[in-house]
């Protein structure tokens, strides 16, 4: 079966089945790379999009952003292999260390919520992270598909992410599903 759009969200918490327009076909990866990669490579053999997106919940780096936004280009944060390689890069391995797209923010991918500063997320320019990006677009990039991802803001990647995250969680849906039917229009 043929999809023009395949959507990848974490949680169904972020995103209702329910609210989708009628034939937008949507998979639950679950949090984290590994279970996003899984999630990416499943959906893509189940329907054969011609699109991924990818919508989800993310924490700001960047001070001056919020609502939700339209990511450019996203980067792997929490791979740490120095001196093998340099942090964000895997050793030994030949695919990309970023993945761009349409928008215009840079999502930095890791395992891990962000509850502290890290000068490296600002050396790289981040606005925001979250925890599936980097293995959606890593997957979508080796299937030849076109990957575009819309993130809503929920923290300010502190000490109380954690909280703030648990509170917003489902405040995105609304303006995700906006952007859909103008994606779709």
């Amino acid at each position: 079966m043929t999809s023009q759009l395949l959507i990848i969200t974490a949680l169904e918490s972020e995103l209702k089945r329910s609210a989708l327009p009628k034939g937008v076909d949507i998979i639950y990866s679950g949090i984290g790379k590994i279970n996003a990669t899984i999630a990416t490579i499943k959906g893509i053999h189940e329907y054969s999009p011609l699109k991924v997106l990818n919508f989800g919940t993310a924490g700001s780096i960047n001070p001056k952003i919020n609502g939700l936004l339209d990511v450019a280009k996203v980067i792997q944060r929490d791979m740490l292999t120095e001196p093998l390689a340099p942090r964000g890069k895997t050793p030994f391995c030949d695919r990309p260390i970023e993945y761009l797209s349409s928008g215009q923010y840079v999502c930095g991918t890791g395992d891990s919520f962000v509850t502290a500063h890290d000068p490296w997320l600002h050396q790289q320019g981040v606005d925001l992270v979250d925890m599936e990006l980097f293995a959606i677009a890593a997957v979508a990039y080796q299937h030849g598909i076109p990957w575009q991802s819309l993130k809503y803001i929920t923290d300010s990647a502190n000490e109380s992410s954690d909280l703030d995250w648990q509170e917003k969680v489902n405040h995105g849906e609304d303006l995700f599903i906006e952007s859909l039917k103008q994606l779709l229009s």
